[in-house]
């Protein structure tokens, strides 16, 4: 279960709750009954690296550009594989 962070309006304390996701959020403070209003706070977590969240879900990184071209592909010669299909005959 998340912990929620709240701050009293009334007497300016801050306070951590446990509750479930569907609870409703608490409107009145433990320490002196004032109105209460929940905080955002930053997460306990960070993604860094390369996670899940990098390789298998965003855009390909753009490639550098380089200063060479790059190598040609030479066609394989088309009798290439009549000779192979041959020998085995």
């Amino acid at each position: 279960m998340p912990v929620y962070e709240y701050e009293c309006l009334k007497c300016g304390k801050n306070f951590e709750e446990l509750q479930s996701i569907t609870d409703k959020p608490l409107k009145i403070c433990r320490f002196c009954g004032g109105d209460t209003r929940r905080l955002i706070s930053q997460t306990s977590f960070s993604l860094k690296g390369s996670g899940w969240y990098k390789d298998g879900y965003s855009t390909p990184k753009p490639v550098a550009e380089s200063k060479s071209p790059p190598p040609e592909k030479k066609p394989a010669p088309p009798d290439s594989a009549k000779k192979v299909s041959s020998k085995d005959s």
